[in-house]
């Protein structure tokens, strides 16, 4: 899965909560055929047994081992939120739902964590204006 081919973005999330959030990154996955309809179930259960809180403002909700056949093919669903959503005790402001086909997952797990753990090139991400923005961002990152 190359983070470069990214078709999945929402720069105006609506959730308001951590559930809300796990549902909107699940339907994005969905809608673009890259999970069965069951796959947000196991994505919540994730959560609930551990948090997919990252820091620096993000969150990788994503399903666990035994949902593996749910997964069609390999996707991430990138939203970010006006305001920030309480994840347990932090704040979030980017949800990346992630399925990730044969193990596909872990090269693009790496490069999210990379990226994220630049705080200039978050705050670029927050002032993104536009889709096309977002993917430049991650394009660039994954080349340097």
């Amino acid at each position: 899965m190359s983070i470069n081919s990214i078709e999945l973005i929402s720069l105006a999330g609506i959730a308001k909560t951590r559930e809300g959030a796990i549902n909107e990154a699940a339907e994005m996955l969905i809608r673009a055929g890259a999970v069965t309809p069951g796959y947000r179930e196991s994505m919540l259960e994730r959560e609930s047994s551990v948090s997919t809180y990252m820091g620096n403002y993000l969150a990788i909700p994503h399903g666990t081992l035994e949902s593996q056949e749910q997964v069609l093919n390999s996707a991430l669903a990138i939203i970010r939120y006006p305001q920030p959503i309480m994840w347990g005790e932090d704040q979030v402001r980017f949800v990346i739902g992630i399925a990730g086909k044969d193990g596909t997952h872990l090269e693009a797990l790496g490069r999210i964590a990379e990226i994220f753990s630049n705080l200039d090139t978050v705050d670029e991400i927050l002032a993104a204006s536009s889709e096309d923005q977002v993917r430049s961002i991650f394009s660039r990152t994954n080349n340097s």
